[in-house]
């Protein structure tokens, strides 16, 4: 058992408003440079969509991730190092600006230095990229609120299981039910990023798991963005290096939270550390899909355990990185009450970046005009969900229904059981029969409730003594440092495959 360190985030979808508040907080600290136009290191999707770039899931156009060889090991899609030297002008799966879009501003001096006239003078956009002017034709959240047309929902990769009656489902009434996604780098345990760069640019810092890319060491191969599945590190056209999400790291050094999650309107965003088993990286990513999520959720590691605390600590870990784990609100909800779910496990990269699926009306089916909920069998409702599971499966389970189903089931007799509190229209035994079913407790089902609606922000945001300095020092071969960078450099930067 080889415990290491991992800063860890979950998501809770039923919470975002799709402000995009987050985005924008990024965008002002990280991305406002020539050449970081068109990066959204944060961004907000609308599900079902294409999303940003266009259609990032479909793997069989982008090649990104891992997938199982002959031998049932895992492999990089796109490239690896050995690949990408043979052939490392020639780069097939790239997004290009379109998929993206093309970056413009406005011809301002139009609107100050026309003549008198009797026509209101227009600025007309221009592109960033070759100062001429430009039809503008997409942007970071085009499809915003638009998952209802046919162009952007019905073109959704997640459809592609679906039959036409559960695509139908999503149609039915007024208006389309959707939600929002909010997507940043994952951190991933076994990152494509980080095993297919040819220079080595890209690593996991050893103390705490955040992939960050060395800029001095970076040639702008740009394999990174090929086998990132996630589409999740960019290219500087400006610069011609690559940047990514480095989860505001000088912010957690000092104690704070990183900007898109301090500034997240809806409270949707945790962060905590978790103790994973590092042995268990290849077992896990060559692990059937189906059996992708149980087996990462094994790798994470009890941070009580005495066991674990003992070679943790032979491991380098600091007791008060142990003491936050134990405190980590993300343990909790994908471990210990197991609702968070990490997005798209086939991709084999097992992120660090969990998600509870949003609850919507997902209860109710229109039949003959009529919004039909069966409040006495209301698990056996999933079945006739608007909302299909067979969706939510394909983005949060590697298409395991059964996954999906139980953490629904908990969700929903948590909901049941604060109605009963609260509202009184629900018998207080059926609510607590509805917990027992869903396999909680009375306790567990308030905590539940607790750190979702009404937890503080140091409870939401765990973070442990990250001073840089007193990381490396802890740090004993083989988590030895060089002082290359300002953020150091490991002497083997990938800690994946």
């Amino acid at each position: 058992m080889d415990v290491r360190a991992q800063i860890s985030m979950m998501f809770h979808l039923d919470k975002c408003i799709g402000c995009h508040t987050c985005s924008i907080s990024c965008k002002n600290i990280w991305s406002d440079r020539q050449g970081t136009e068109y990066m959204w290191w944060n961004n907000v999707e609308t599900k079902p969509g294409t999303g940003y770039p266009t259609q990032w899931e479909d793997q069989d156009k982008y090649e990104g991730g891992w997938e199982l060889d002959g031998d049932g090991e895992p492999r990089l899609r796109a490239t690896d190092k050995r690949r990408g030297l043979t052939n490392i002008f020639h780069q097939p799966h790239l997004p290009t600006i379109d998929d993206y879009y093309e970056p413009w501003t406005y011809q301002f001096s139009d609107l100050f230095d026309a003549p008198a006239g009797d026509d209101q003078p227009t600025a007309r956009p221009i592109s960033l990229l070759t100062g001429e002017p430009m039809d503008i034709e997409a942007g970071p959240n085009w499809d915003d609120d638009l998952s209802g047309s046919t162009v952007y929902a019905a073109n959704d990769p997640d459809f592609a299981d679906l039959s036409e009656a559960e695509k139908q489902a999503f149609f039915e009434m007024e208006r389309m039910v959707f939600f929002y996604l909010p997507r940043i780098c994952n951190h991933c345990l076994n990152p494509g990023c980080v095993a297919s760069c040819p220079s080595g640019a890209l690593y996991k810092r050893g103390e705490d798991g955040i992939v960050l890319v060395n800029q001095n060491v970076c040639r702008g191969w740009r394999y990174c963005v090929s086998a990132c599945p996630y589409k999740k590190v960019y290219y500087n056209w400006k610069s011609g290096k690559s940047e990514k999400c480095i989860l505001c790291f000088p912010r957690l050094e000092s104690g704070q939270a990183p900007a898109c999650f301090h500034s997240c309107v809806g409270r949707i965003r945790y962060l905590g550390v978790v103790l994973y088993d590092a042995d268990r990286i290849q077992a896990t990513a060559s692990a059937p899909d189906d059996e992708l999520v149980d087996r990462q959720r094994e790798m994470i590691l009890d941070p009580s355990d005495p066991q674990v605390i003992a070679q943790a600590e032979r491991d380098g870990v600091h007791a008060s990185v142990i003491e936050a784990a134990q405190k980590s609100p993300v343990y909790r909800f994908v471990k210990e009450w197991e609702l968070a779910l990490p997005l798209h496990p086939e991709f084999r990269t097992l992120p660090m970046l969990f998600y509870i699926p949003p609850l919507l009306p997902v209860l109710g089916y229109v039949e003959n005009g009529t919004y039909d909920v069966d409040a006495q069998d209301y698990f056996g409702s999933l079945d006739k969900a608007r909302v299909p599971l067979r969706y939510m499966a394909r983005l949060f389970t590697a298409g395991n229904e059964e996954h999906v189903r139980t953490t629904y089931e908990k969700l929903f007799a948590i909901r049941m059981y604060k109605r009963a509190q609260q509202v009184g229209d629900i018998d207080h035994a059926t609510a607590d029969a509805m917990l027992q079913a869903a396999g909680l407790t009375v306790e567990e089902g308030e905590e539940i409730f607790r750190l979702t609606s009404l937890s503080t922000f140091d409870e939401r945001f765990v973070i442990p003594p990250m001073h840089r300095e007193y990381a490396v020092e802890l740090m004993d071969d083989p988590y030895t440092f060089k002082a290359e960078t300002g953020v150091g450099f490991r002497d083997k930067p990938e800690r994946g495959l």
